[in-house]
């Protein structure tokens, strides 16, 4: 006869890494990260789940896009330059709207962009323009 596994584990011992208190000790932690302020969002990175950003604003009309001037865990791409000018949109045959482009990268001013990668696994994130502030469009938002 074989014995399963859990047959094996004692349940009545709690492991050493077991901490019940820990929930507690992050929230303090987090707190003390945002001095305070107000964040619509906590900012990760959707290939590797790390943190980027604890302090953000939504955009007012594009939801899943936020802002923020401080962030941790990423990396610019200072070799890599978007220039992103104002599209005048076409009608064609179809009545479709051509030359749209990348709708992500598109800001009206036609400000140049850099782009914003996680530090971790590289993944894009999102774009840093002229004045430092970090736009980010493809990461997963969690409720604060």
């Amino acid at each position: 006869m074989q014995i399963s596994d859990d047959d094996e584990i004692d349940y009545s011992v709690k492991p050493e890494f077991y901490d019940p208190h820990l929930d507690d000790k992050d929230e303090l932690w987090v707190q003390k990260q945002r001095r305070g302020c107000y964040s619509d969002a906590v900012l990760s990175c959707p290939a590797c789940f790390t943190t980027l950003c604890l302090e953000c604003q939504r955009h007012e009309k594009y939801v899943t896009q936020y802002r923020a001037v401080f962030v941790s865990n990423c990396k610019i791409k200072n070799d890599e330059m978007l220039q992103v000018k104002s599209l005048k949109r076409k009608r064609g045959k179809r009545g479709t709207v051509a030359g749209a482009g990348d709708c992500r990268r598109v800001d009206e001013s036609g400000e140049a962009l850099k782009p914003v990668c996680c530090a971790v696994c590289s993944t894009e994130v999102g774009v840093i323009d002229e004045e430092e502030i970090y736009h980010f469009f493809n990461v997963l938002p969690s409720e604060c």
